[in-house]
């Protein structure tokens, strides 16, 4: 099972340990990019963070803490943008579901986002190669 049940993503921030969610792309045609949440455990606190980077990936190429930031004008983008800070595990999940629409059942534990990612990979490969044979069907016809 990829994704954390609910309990096991707040065990998982109680343990110190990060939890994370592949929120989609991101970006224009001309630069595409892509988006992921990490909530991260701090001293007394957890932060959620924002990391919006260039889609540089490939099939064989996931792993997005590699990729450039999608903005380089902005230093906070190259280890993402703090978009908030909560005391309490629960309200941190909250408050990153507030800020990016990301979905309550979907949090994985760190370094898995890369897997959400490499589904993501092929979902728009086969999109291009579905949209690519109607368009020959419908030329040939």
């Amino acid at each position: 099972m990829r994704y954390l049940t609910e309990s096991f993503a707040l065990g998982a921030l109680r343990q110190g340990r990060p939890v994370e969610q592949f929120l989609g792309p991101a970006g224009s045609p001309e630069r595409p990019g892509i988006r992921y949440i990490e909530v991260r455990p701090a001293k007394t606190r957890y932060e959620i963070y924002l990391h919006t980077l260039e889609d540089v990936g490939h099939e064989t190429f996931v792993d997005v803490v590699e990729f450039p930031p999608l903005c380089t004008d902005d230093e906070e983008e190259e280890f993402g943008r703090l978009v908030a800070t909560r005391d309490a595990p629960l309200a941190a999940l909250a408050a990153a579901e507030d800020a990016t629409g990301a979905g309550r059942g979907r949090w994985v534990n760190a370094g898995m986002v890369q897997d959400e990612y490499l589904d993501y990979v092929v979902a728009e490969r086969r999109s291009l190669v579905k949209s690519n044979g109607s368009a020959k069907m419908v030329s040939s016809g």
